[in-house]
């Protein structure tokens, strides 16, 4: 019974192609702009989320903006590594200098720090290393370079042992840093141009800057940000005499999980909007599905006068309303994954179609067609054969 209700609802589909294809292109746009839409939400998601991890979520940043005339100092930081809850702790202050190689100069932002700084921001070293204790305690002219910097400055990548000038200074190039996906993310803090030299050699260079430490950043033991956090700020309302407003204190594991937040709910609001393009499809079906029930009033009528039943009729025009939405759901599905692969070629990205978004346009589709083609077969299934064999 039901293949033969399928054939039939095959054959009329068919038999009109322009009005079915109308018909299905409510459903084709509302699968094409859930698919595309919430696909793309979570391709950005993913990059972001893998760009904040890249920069290490159990890491914490402090600013201090009033010292109350008890400034930190370089060795208070051991006492702060010293905290059951911190790893690793190391100043990060930073000044606008004048790089000037092979290949002419840049202005570069430059962060002075000591050696335990590549591991809280998880810099990865292409060739050469990261600072040592001993640059820092020999306020050596010692520098780490990102490869931007090396590119456009040096003219290629590989340049440790090589000397750059540092605002008119000569500073050996130590190490290089990895390109990376996460540039993009650093870039938005540090600038185009990076690079990472001893804390004093940094206080020599900028006159803007003192041996106080103004921010510094810590790891988390543990992965634990909330116990780290707890400590560092009780350490520092110690210190700065109960004043929470003296310094500033910035969470990466917090800020992670608001991105989440923040496209999750975008998500979620993408696919509402395009969800309300798959009722309107419905709409249409519903519609279409009507007049192909006044159309077929007389073929009602004679297959009930043979003995078709109440429940025949009405899963006839079930399975077609049902094949009209799943129809719709395969092309906008085929058209999604088009419209996706263009985007990547254009915006030289790498979404890919969401394997959930998917499955979740194929159950909307098939409750669209259920539902929106329930009352038309309900009244074709309710039509009394002698009524509906009169109908001209």
């Amino acid at each position: 019974m039901i293949l033969q209700s399928v054939k039939m609802a095959w054959k009329s589909i068919t038999s009109h192609k322009m009005r079915s294809f109308l018909t299905m292109l409510g459903i084709i746009i509302g699968i094409f702009a859930l698919v595309v839409l919430v696909s793309l939400v979570d391709g950005a998601s993913s990059t972001i989320t893998d760009s904040v991890n890249s920069m290490g979520t159990n890491m914490i940043s402090v600013s201090v903006a009033d010292d109350h005339s008890r400034p930190i100092k370089m060795e208070d930081l051991q006492e702060i590594r010293d905290l059951s809850t911190v790893d690793e702790a190391a100043p990060s202050v930073t000044a606008q200098i004048t790089a000037t190689g092979a290949h002419g100069s840049e202005t570069v932002m430059a962060t002075g720090t000591t050696a335990g700084y590549a591991d809280i921001e998880n810099l990865t070293i292409d060739t050469g290393r990261f600072l040592m204790k001993p640059d820092v305690d020999n306020s050596s002219n010692v520098v780490v370079i990102n490869a931007a910097l090396a590119t456009d400055v040096m003219g290629r990548t590989d340049v440790t042992g090589e000397t750059i000038r540092l605002n008119g200074r000569n500073f050996l190039i130590v190490g290089v840093l990895k390109k990376n996906d996460s540039d993009s993310m650093m870039s938005a803090f540090t600038g185009q141009y990076a690079a990472y030299v001893p804390f004093p050699s940094l206080v020599r260079l900028s006159s803007m800057l003192s041996y106080d430490v103004t921010s510094f950043e810590l790891s988390a033991a543990g992965d634990d940000t909330k116990a780290a956090q707890s400590d560092i700020e009780d350490y520092l309302l110690a210190r700065f005499d109960n004043d929470d407003k003296a310094y500033t204190l910035f969470n990466m594991s917090q800020v992670a999980d608001t991105m989440n937040t923040v496209m999750s709910t975008l998500s979620l609001l993408l696919g509402g909007i395009a969800a309300i393009s798959l009722l309107v499809g419905g709409i249409g079906i519903m519609n279409i599905m009507l007049v192909s029930v006044s159309e077929r009033t007389r073929e009602i009528g004679i297959r009930k006068a043979i003995g078709a039943s109440r429940k025949t009729i009405m899963l006839q025009f079930l399975i077609e309303s049902l094949m009209l939405s799943l129809f719709g759901c395969a092309l906008g599905i085929l058209l999604s994954w088009m419209g996706i692969r263009v985007i990547d070629v254009i915006g030289k990205v790498n979404y890919g179609l969401s394997g959930r978004i998917v499955l979740v346009a194929i159950v909307f589709s098939t409750a669209v067609g259920l539902i929106f083609g329930l009352y038309p077969a309900n009244k074709a299934a309710r039509k009394k054969p002698i009524d509906a064999l009169r109908t001209e």
